[in-house]
């Protein structure tokens, strides 16, 4: 006898690529061992456990303020969080355009907010980056989406390449995704990229006569931790017809398993959808969990900036000078470093992908330590422009692993790469 499902449900049991190289690796993962530079996890020393001890305590303590905070909550989330949020967004946004704007908590962290939107629009195509987010892009696609990819230059998808694409096509896009800082390649979208995405999707609702929606993940923006680099700015005041919206997280400056992750737009039925598919998903996220972030945002969060900043930014600079000294005759490019925790590299001839002999020796038994990275075959749209070119990339981490255990990674690949050239 057989089940019936739906064709998502199908569609989902069959796990996708990635999920089946890290599960696969995590089975016989040798702690102090093995290096994982493929897992996405934020650094354990950017955790502050004090901090979040503190924050129980406060809420357990002050029932007046935190009223009802182990019970249920409202599904557009805690009063308190939302204001300590909007306290938190006047550092890159005016009051004027907060006032505006609605704020959503979504039910568990910024891929339920992605999920949710998953939900309520309709399916159709979804213009995003390439190389693009592989684990949201996986899923739209399971949801029955359409991804279009565009190639990304120095400063986001590139314009040129989105015009063409995008000919004859208009009708059929449901939303643009964005994700500010990229993962895989740790691009940042620069503001002058932002505004002109901004202007083609404003145009294209316009010609279609509906709004068409762009989304933009901020998921590391709180993570530029290069001092040269150009500050983030929201081109939400700009948006005349009401389709921008953001999506933001604490996961990466707090800790992911808080699982706060927000929604900032203009409201209307698409924020009234949102709200409905959180009371359906869960009622609320934890609500004492809400409040415990609402109260590190008004009391701890510029010192823990400060710190997690700092702390990744060492890495960086650190990681960087590993790739060059170890891989630099070996690499075509490199991007990453001013934001986030990843970098993403382009060999000029050796082949990354899991069946290559590049990959297979990095993880294979024996007395060295196996290594793990996210190979670029998974990053790029398998039918995109660059589905040949990321056979020679990967995606390496330094977020999780410390940098003694990176550094002897990026020599164990030199070490690789020498053997196959």
């Amino acid at each position: 006898m057989q089940t019936r499902f739906s064709c998502y449900g199908q569609a989902s049991t069959r796990p996708s690529p990635v999920n089946r190289m890290m599960a696969a690796f995590a089975r016989s993962f040798r702690d102090g061992v093995d290096i994982n530079l493929g897992v996405g996890y934020v650094n354990e020393k950017t955790i502050p456990v004090a901090y979040l001890n503190e924050a129980m305590q406060a809420v357990a303590g002050d029932g007046g303020k935190y009223r009802q905070a182990f019970n249920y909550g409202a599904p557009d989330g805690s009063a308190n969080l939302i204001a300590a949020l909007r306290r938190f967004l006047r550092r890159g946004l005016d009051e004027a355009t907060l006032e505006r704007k609605r704020l959503i908590i979504g039910p568990c962290g910024a891929t339920s907010v992605l999920d949710s939107l998953a939900q309520v629009l309709a399916p159709g195509l979804v213009v995003t980056s390439d190389p693009l987010y592989y684990i949201y892009a996986d899923a739209l696609e399971r949801r029955g989406f359409e991804v279009l990819s565009v190639p990304e230059d120095a400063e986001g998808p590139d314009l040129a390449a989105l015009e063409r694409k995008l000919v004859g096509l208009s009708d059929r896009v449901a939303f643009f995704y964005l994700v500010t800082v990229n993962n895989p390649s740790c691009t940042v979208l620069s503001n002058a990229r932002r505004r002109a995405l901004l202007d083609v999707a404003a145009r294209l609702s316009r010609e279609q006569r509906r709004k068409t929606p762009i989304v933009f993940d901020l998921a590391y923006e709180l993570l530029l931790h290069d001092p040269n680099a150009e500050p983030f700015v929201s081109v939400l005041p700009e948006d005349e017809l009401d389709i921008v919206y953001e999506v933001g997280t604490l996961s990466k400056v707090l800790a992911p398993a808080l699982r706060i992750g927000y929604l900032l737009g203009p409201d209307g039925p698409l924020m009234d959808a949102m709200v409905q598919r959180t009371s359906d998903a869960g009622f609320s996220a934890p609500l004492f969990v809400q409040e415990m972030a609402g109260y590190l945002l008004d009391t701890r969060i510029e010192e823990q900036l400060r710190a997690v900043n700092a702390g990744y930014r060492e890495k960086a600079v650190a990681v960087a000078a590993g790739i060059g000294r170890s891989l630099g005759p070996f690499l075509a490019e490199c991007r990453g470093g001013s934001a986030g925790f990843y970098y993403y590299l382009t060999l000029r001839e050796i082949e990354t992908h899991p069946a290559s002999a590049f990959f297979k020796h990095l993880t294979r038994d024996g007395g060295e330590p196996r290594v793990l990275y996210v190979p670029g075959e998974y990053c790029v749209h398998p039918r995109g422009d660059l589905a040949s070119i990321g056979r020679r990339q990967l995606r390496l981490s330094y977020g999780f692993e410390e940098v003694p255990q990176i550094l002897n990674a990026i020599e164990l690949m030199r070490q690789a790469a020498a053997l196959l050239s």
